[in-house]
């Protein structure tokens, strides 16, 4: 007779294979038919608020890893809030303005550009802008991410364009707005001054150079050891195209100066650097005439090694005993400290380089000369003065343009700033920085330290694709007119018309009638030609989100990016909102790490290491991206390589056939009818669901502390080791093989349930795709309904059974020995199957009390068809140290195996039955 059709085999429609290339643009299209992100949204309409403000990736080219991975992990948080009971609305943003966009419309344009009006070239920007945030937005949609993708933020929609001049005007009333000439990282091949996080490190190799200059004065009153001597001060810099701007020399008034006789020359050089100096200057030791107080040679002059004009000698505190001489050449209109101490000194900011990097007509012997290409000349030319002491090659960490990679210089130009120093802004910034979380929380010292030391915020770009700075000249006078009113009312037409109307119009379109300079009353003005740093854009997104969105709050919860924006939208953001608001526009800030590969190498097309989201989602599906993004630790920099994503394959796969498992064992199974109130449940199954509980608290823990990788490891080591590692391998037999309706297979099925139901809620916000279809599949499933409108299952607290779980603990540390010495078994051919298998259990105390107490549900354990438990002698020794109260013994057996449940019984029925060769228990059954 065939019994197979007397069991309850499981039975499910959800696949054992996940296919999720195909499976998952199914997903996406139903979730988009149902409304499920609407009617999320409407269901939580009344529950607090938690706003994760989306920082804009660029529109520019298709997606790469790290955009993935920002989005996945929003995502996430996002999906995991919600199910926690709040409303979280996903704002997603574009940034559209700035260079790489205008570089490429100007690349493909090429010779028509110069024929179309300014104008156009915008709208060619805006084309292309458009273009990308298209296919971006079906790239990032295609990762399961839910969100307003019909109603985007961008920085180049016409009401967020007004809003970024209301921000500025609101600088421009506090007086935090200002013009000034001053040095500022300008990039000679974008032709543009850059922001600080505009910037890039690279390591490079420049000439080093020592330079001397004659001292003029005569301090030999003083020092008598200087009389008659050609006395020089000695500079080091690794900028030799700077000299020729040079107007002083820098001393630390508080260190001590030593004057070093070099043959008929004296070189004055801090003493603390006199050694490393004449080293590197392949200089004998000298003798030291003597020391010098800096302070006496302070506004005293030197001559200039090339040009008939004098270089002052100040006081700098900025000089260290770091590098160089001591003595520190400089050039205010080429650094920010040189500009500085200029200032005090009354110093010219001189800068003679123009906009494409090369000296003007006014620098003799190098006019027109590239700067960085001119360092052969210049040092040529101090050689050739007699002012050369030493040259030669130095590594050193330089400064590159982000966009174009190549070197930048300082240089001093006109530009528009925003002062650190007016109203406080710095020292409000680093208040407000204290009451941020900052996850991980050495954010707080990385931000704190570039805030605390930055300059003022060059804001002004020298380009035409971005918002106009809205300010107006005189004409007559050339007074700028820096006004809130008028700038609110640029920001009025912006946000009506767009900023294209600026290039379209004159000044007196965007002024009110009779507008004349205060100064001069003259009447007709000219605009700005200069356009805002993009940074600024979308460092306001606070105001033309947050707060243009009524359902939306300020500030936000949450902003998320990578580490890098400590210096780039965090750190924009935060001095914008606290100069124009007062606050941080953040509550917390967290960030993650870069993707690099396998073996931690920054990936790049060159060396052909480049792993894309695209061709991740066409070989496994967006669900094995999204359980990459949890299964790493986002705050170090992030690994991705075929041998880690086949590792996430093996445990998707297991995670799902677990699931698998429980739906199949729920086909018969109405929770409404059949479940088992926990008090009547069997103590196996109270088992499971205490476990259930102590995932669940670690889990939402984890997801309220933003540890992905711990819920991926938790939710993947509970789905192989306590589930199917144990649980669901030994409740088979009961849910196969008793009675369909049977009390014991009901206990088990409504752990299933309950398991199932709060397992699949946990994985939802990570494995968005799988869970909701597991949800389709679920006992008494709404056919239009999704696991994300409901919330995370919290199993009552009376399911939380420590005591009980302590002693299925002991139990399970026998089960381990008895395992072990049934693999060894099978190994020696003496049996085939656990259940060919008879154990004998010889225990003593305590041991010996547990098992006899459990003796009915030891097969089932221990999966074997027979358990014995015996006494274990006096004396005798325990299988371990770790157990030394029982002893397992493996041996075939009893009987004949039963053709029903394959257990061996020695009371089989007879051929004489209705129902031959099975054993009682399964008659019960029948």
């Amino acid at each position: 007779m065939d019994y197979k059709e007397t069991l309850n085999l499981p039975q499910t429609r959800f696949p054992m294979r996940g296919n999720l290339v195909q499976r998952e643009p199914e997903s996406i299209r139903v979730w988009e038919e149902r409304a499920v992100y609407r009617r999320l949204l409407e269901r939580r309409a009344a529950a607090p608020a938690f706003v994760l403000h989306d920082g804009p990736p660029y529109a520019n080219g298709h997606l790469h890893m790290g955009h993935a991975l920002n989005k996945i992990l929003k995502d996430i948080i996002l999906k995991a809030r919600s199910m926690a009971g709040c409303r979280c609305h996903y704002v997603p943003g574009w940034d559209c303005h700035g260079l790489p966009i205008e570089h490429q419309v100007d690349k493909d344009l090429g010779r028509r550009k110069a024929e179309m009006s300014q104008v156009e070239v915008r709208q060619a920007c805006r084309d292309y802008a458009a273009k990308f945030i298209a296919i971006q937005r079906d790239e990032f949609e295609r990762l399961g991410i839910f969100g307003e993708w019909d109603n985007p933020y961008l920085t180049m929609n016409y009401p967020y364009e007004g809003a970024i001049v209301r921000e500025l005007a609101k600088f421009a009333g506090n007086g935090g707005l200002y013009k000034r000439k001053k040095p500022i990282y300008w990039c000679s091949t974008c032709q543009t001054a850059l922001a600080e996080a505009e910037v890039e490190y690279e390591d490079e190799t420049s000439p080093s150079i020592y330079v001397k200059f004659a001292l003029e004065d005569d301090l030999s009153a003083t020092y008598p050891f200087l009389a008659g001597q050609k006395v020089f001060l000695v500079i080091w810099t690794t900028t030799p195209w700077t000299i020729p701007a040079n107007l002083a020399i820098a001393l630390h008034p508080d260190l001590v100066y030593e004057a070093l006789q070099v043959d008929d020359e004296v070189y004055i050089v801090a003493e603390g650097l006199r050694e490393k100096f004449c080293v590197e200057a392949g200089l004998d030791r000298g003798d030291v005439l003597g020391t010098v107080n800096p302070k006496d040679f302070e506004r005293c002059t030197c001559r200039h090694p090339l040009y008939e004009r004098q270089s002052l000698i100040i006081m700098g505190d900025h000089v260290t005993l770091e590098a160089g001489t001591g003595c520190v050449h400089t050039a205010p209109g080429h650094g920010q400290e040189d500009y500085e101490v200029g200032l005090a000194y009354g110093l010219d900011v001189y800068a003679p380089v123009d906009d494409q990097g090369r000296f003007t007509d006014e620098v003799e012997f190098f006019a027109g000369q590239f700067v960085f290409a001119a360092n052969p000349a210049v040092i040529a030319k101090l050689e050739e003065c007699g002012a050369l002491v030493a040259s030669k090659p130095l590594s050193h960490s330089y400064p590159h343009c982000w966009r174009c990679k190549k070197a930048i210089i300082f240089r001093s130009t006109e530009q528009w700033f925003i002062s650190m120093e007016r109203n406080d802004l710095r020292q409000r910034a680093l208040e407000a920085i204290n009451q941020v979380t900052w996850i991980p929380t050495w954010g707080r010292e990385r931000i704190y330290g570039m805030v605390e030391n930055r300059p003022d915020w060059c804001i002004s770009r020298q380009r035409v694709w971005g918002v106009p700075i809205p300010v107006f000249y005189c004409r007559q006078c050339g007074r700028p007119l820096i006004d809130e009113q008028l700038m609110n009312r640029v920001a009025d037409v912006f946000a009506e018309q767009g900023a294209d109307v600026w290039f379209a119009e004159d000044a007196a379109f965007f002024l009110p009638p009779a507008t004349v300079c205060p100064d001069c009353g003259h009447d007709v003005f000219d605009k700005e030609t200069d356009i805002l740093d993009v940074w600024f854009d979308s460092g306001v997104s606070y105001a033309a989100v947050l707060k243009a969105r009524d359902y939306l709050e300020y500030p936000a919860d949450l902003y998320l990016e990578g580490s890098d924006q400590h210096r780039g939208w965090f750190h924009s953001s935060l001095l914008a909102s606290v100069g124009a608001r007062g606050t941080s526009p953040y509550k917390a800030v967290l960030t993650h790490g870069f993707v690099v590969d396998g073996a931690g190498k920054k990936m790049s097309k060159s060396a052909g290491n480049v792993i894309s989201p695209e061709k991740v989602v066409k070989k496994y599906g967006a669900e094995i991206l999204r359980l990459w993004v949890a299964a790493q630790d986002y705050r170090d920099d992030i690994r991705i390589s075929e041998e880690i994503l086949s590792r996430l394959v093996e445990a998707y796969r297991r995670i799902r056939n677990t699931l698998r498992f429980l739906l199949a064992n729920l086909f018969d199974y109405d929770p409404a009818v059949n479940a088992v109130d926990y008090g009547s449940m069997e103590e196996l199954d109270q088992w499971a669901l205490h476990q259930v509980c102590q995932l669940q608290k670690k889990v939402l823990a984890a997801y309220e502390a933003y540890e992905f990788h711990a819920i991926y490891h938790a939710i993947h080591n509970f789905c192989v080791v306590e589930l199917s590692g144990f649980y669901l391998d030994v409740v088979k037999d009961r849910l196969y093989i008793t009675a369909a309706d049977s009390s014991m297979r009901r206990s088990t099925q409504t752990a299933l349930h309950l398991i199932v139901n709060a397992l699949v809620r946990m994985c939802a916000p990570i494995l968005s795709f799988t869970a909701d279809e597991v949800w389709q599949h679920m006992p008494a499933a709404e056919t239009d309904d999704s696991i994300f409108l409901h919330e995370f299952l919290l199993l009552p607290e009376s399911c939380f059974n420590p005591q009980l779980a302590a002693v299925w603990s002991g139990l399970l540390d026998i089960r381990k020995t008895a395992l072990k010495k049934l693999e060894t078994a099978r190994q020696e051919k003496l049996i085939g199957l656990s259940l060919d298998a008879r154990l004998q259990l010889a225990a003593r105390g305590e041991t010996l009390e547990l098992l006899q107490r459990y003796q009915p549900q030891l097969t089932d354990i221990f999966m074997v068809s027979q358990v014995e438990v015996l006494v274990l002698a006096a004396g005798e020794k325990g299988e371990s140290d770790e157990q030394p109260d029982v002893k397992v013994t493996v041996a075939p057996a009893a009987g004949d195996k039963c053709q029903r449940c394959w257990r061996y019984s020695t009371m089989l029925t007879e051929a004489t039955d209705n129902h031959p060769g099975i054993c009682d228990r399964c008659r019960q059954q029948l």
